[in-house]
């Protein structure tokens, strides 16, 4: 943390002087350069102008509302957001609404070598800044709660006092509950508190209970803190829900009658909304031969959310629906998500549909857009229909809802969907194989079984017809020059490429850095990897490699699914930057009253930048959830050997994911032996400095379950495997400083009064295996 800046001389600066001044300062607002240099009057005036002159030319950045720094640095200490993942794991954060030339920090460990959970996308924490050899770097001080002041924890009753203990083990903040107010508490209860103010500013600080939110040994508990701890919204005002219950059937006026089309749903067996519906049928034209028409339906959600209304302002707030194992937290009541909205079999449902002309060789050649009545005939599930086209000779076979339907209904779809298949090969999109888990529920709220997700062919077909009805969306509003809000996915940057490159060196497969990505070259490696040993950290790294995609309403195309325009169209139920391009539809074509606003056109950019936030902040709860219901599992299996993978080698140790569960846990670097480990970012491991010896990227390895803690979400590992040998080509490391600037272990604080690296130099031959004071060998635990 930089030194205040030395008082400086009295008068209006020059422009080096201020910039030198803000460069020591980290940052200031024009008052406090304006005390600092003692300008009253006409010397403000100026200064406010240079400030002007400055930000022009681009040597000063904007920090919060008022203060100022020099272009591309960093205050001292600020609140960040944990924004990208690198290929070996590493988390980049970068400052809360920070301006354009704020740059990002890579996170490092703190100093106190303790091992806590670690750090995941989407994490909020006030962090120290510091300029390291490769950049700007950010040590974690805590994480941050959606509301600094409020604290999610377990309540722990004793006959002397009453406590709350965060759930998060980051945070610090245990809190003591007055006895007066702790009667009907409970030992176990999980609460929401407040930290009240207090002028004791020693101790443990006081709490108020704001919301009783259920026990810790509740099955459910993971979703109900993953919820509270990321402020995802739940439930619906009573102005909602009235409005909800007052809307109407829909009717034909002003609609086309689809309902002789015989769509269906094919959704997951457990599914309580059906937002989308599908059917295929040759094309008759003569001049599209072998060509195939294809209709998506979409449940006509902007005929019941209209701009303005309560509803509208609701689903906006929350962004989009939040799924959990055990629950979903719509952003629709239920009588609409789950009634007017979904597209039930047998029922009238008011829809906006899609119809898609494609040639024999999957080339799509025209659309229509349709807002009508359509009626599903069936609804399916993926396995259901997957097992009907599969058939009796491959192990599955027909049923009462699928055996009558098979010719004129689900051959066509496969058939149709097999000549756009040829399509999307040759448009090549990203093919990364990226297995996923699911939790299986038991009847009593338990886990019942962590388990494959399977991928089948009936996904693949609805993914498909999906992509194109987006498609169709933005190429729609582009020519009726109606603006959107597009499904962007920028380019992988270059510093992931070379990041990339650098791993697949270090498995002997080539990548020239200098080579333009393009899906098509990533799904060469792809194929080539996949029955290898490598296959699945490959897999792995490539994903790390990509952009994260956002809500914007200005198009850079989509990259991963190699398409120049892309919107999000087919989930309105759960969605809410679908809504707005369903109302886009309606203004651009004229099918209604209810479409885009002007209002709401200004607005877009401030739209696709909350739906973007609300988007993560969904995917961080869901995450969260996630590891808390996988450490319940775990529990009684603290002490078991698993097999696993390292997915990610970074400062603070080492991430093994189990081939067993697919859950992901940590072995700290503070207990990988008796010797300081570094991360070298070339070699993607993490390498002994005296011996060498190396843990690296994608290697196989026995862990032992060390520590598992349903109520923080925590996997702490041992590792059994030995790391691998010294790599005869690597430099020799250079020993001792690392002693110097730790405490005991090299893995601690730094030791009062020792010197930071760059002092003076260690004696001939590095750090001695013993007898060196202040260091003790490490103790593999």
């Amino acid at each position: 943390m930089p030194k205040p800046p030395r008082r400086p001389a009295s008068g209006l600066p020059d422009k080096e002087t201020l910039l030198r001044f803000l460069r020591e300062a980290g940052e200031a607002d024009k008052s406090d350069l304006a005390r600092a240099f003692g300008l009253k009057g006409e010397d403000r005036r100026a200064l406010r102008e240079m400030l002007r002159e400055l930000e022009a030319e681009g040597k000063l950045g904007k920090r919060g509302r008022k203060g100022f720094s020099e272009a591309g640095a960093l205050p001292p200490v600020g609140v960040v957001d944990v924004v990208e993942r690198d290929v070996d794991g590493e988390m980049y954060v970068r400052l809360v609404d920070a301006a354009a030339d704020a740059p990002r920090a890579l996170l490092v460990p703190d100093r106190t070598g303790q091992a806590g959970a670690a750090p995941g996308m989407g994490d909020r924490m006030l962090v120290k800044f510091e300029r390291g050899p490769d950049g700007w770097e950010a040590r974690m001080v805590k994480k941050l709660d959606v509301g600094t002041n409020r604290v999610l924890g377990v309540i722990r009753k004793s006959n002397k006092e009453t406590r709350v203990e965060p759930v998060d083990r980051r945070s610090k903040d245990v809190l003591i509950i007055p006895q007066l107010l702790a009667g009907d508490l409970r030992d176990g209860d999980l609460v929401l508190a407040s930290i009240e103010r207090s002028d004791n500013r020693y101790g443990p600080k006081r709490g108020k209970i704001l919301e009783n939110v259920g026990r810790e040994d509740d099955p459910r508990a993971a979703s109900l803190i993953a919820i509270h701890a990321h402020g995802v919204p739940t439930g619906f005002s009573e102005a909602v829900e009235r409005e909800a219950e007052a809307v109407e059937l829909p009717t034909l006026k002003g609609r086309d009658d689809l309902r002789d089309i015989p769509f269906i749903t094919i959704d997951p067996a457990d599914a309580r909304d059906h937002d989308d519906a599908v059917y295929a049928m040759r094309d008759d034209d003569p001049k599209n031969e072998g060509g195939w028409i294809v209709w998506v339906a979409i449940a006509d959600v902007a005929a019941y959310v209209q701009g303005g209304s309560s509803l509208d302002r609701e689903a906006r707030a929350k962004g989009n629906s939040t799924y959990f194992p055990d629950r979903v937290e719509p952003m629709l009541p239920e009588r609409l998500s789950n009634g007017l909205c979904s597209l039930k079999e047998g029922e009238n449902r008011a829809t906006l549909a899609v119809r898609m002309v494609f040639d024999k060789d999957g080339r799509k050649t025209g659309h229509k857009f349709h807002r009508g009545l359509m009626r599903s005939h069936a609804k399916l599930s993926y396995e259901q229909a997957q097992s009907a086209i599969d058939g009796i000779e491959n192990g599955g076979g027909t049923d009462d809802t699928t055996g009558p339907i098979m010719e004129a209904i689900l051959y066509p779809l496969w058939n149709a969907y097999h000549t756009m298949l040829k399509g999307r090969m040759k448009r090549s999109p990203l093919a990364i194989e990226s297995p996923e888990r699911r939790i299986l529920m038991a009847p009593d709220g338990g886990i019942a079984a962590i388990v494959p997700r399977k991928s089948l062919e009936a996904h693949r077909l609805i993914e498909e017809m999906m992509i194109q009805a987006n498609v169709c969306a933005a190429e729609t509003l582009e020519q009726k020059k109606t603006p959107l809000i597009y499904r962007v996915h920028e380019t992988p940057s270059q510093e992931k490429i070379f990041n990339l490159a650098d791993f697949l060196s270090t498995i002997a497969k080539p990548w020239n850095k200098g080579e333009s990505p393009t899906t098509k070259r990533f799904n060469k490696l792809l194929d080539e990897t996949r029955d290898g040993p490598h296959a699945e950290v490959v897999n792995e790294v490539v994903l790390r490699s990509q952009m994260q995609a956002i809500y914007s309403p200005d198009n850079v195309g989509h990259f991963g699914l190699n398409l120049d325009r892309y919107a999000h169209f087919t989930s309105p139920i759960r969605r809410y930057s679908d809504l707005i391009v369903h109302r886009g539809l309606i203004r651009a074509l004229k099918l209604g009253t209810d479409g885009l606003t002007d209002r709401e056109i200004a607005e877009l950019q401030a739209i696709a930048e909350q739906v973007t936030a609300t988007e993560r902040r969904s995917m961080a709860a869901e995450r969260d959830a996630m590891d808390r219901y996988v450490a319940a599992f775990l529990e009684d299996r603290v002490g078991a050997t698993f097999e696993g993978r390292i997915t990610g080698v970074t400062r603070f140790g080492l991430f093994v994911r189990l081939d067993e569960t697919g859950a992901d846990g940590l072995v700290p670097v503070s207990s990988l032996g008796n010797e300081y480990f570094t991360h070298d970012d070339r070699a993607h491991a993490l390498v002994g400095e005296r011996s060498g010896q190396r843990f690296t990227l994608g290697r196989r390895v026995e862990v032992k379950l060390k520590e598992a803690t349903p109520i923080t979400g925590g996997l702490l590992f041992e590792m059994l495997s030995d790391p691998e040998p010294r790599d005869p080509n690597a430099q020799a490391p250079r020993l001792g400083v690392r002693a110097r600037d730790r405490g005991p272990g090299g893995n601690g604080p730094p030791k009062r009064g020792t010197k930071r690296p760059g002092g003076p130099k260690p004696p001939s031959g590095g750090r001695p295996s013993g007898g060196l004071k202040g260091v003790r060998k490490g103790k593999r635990r």
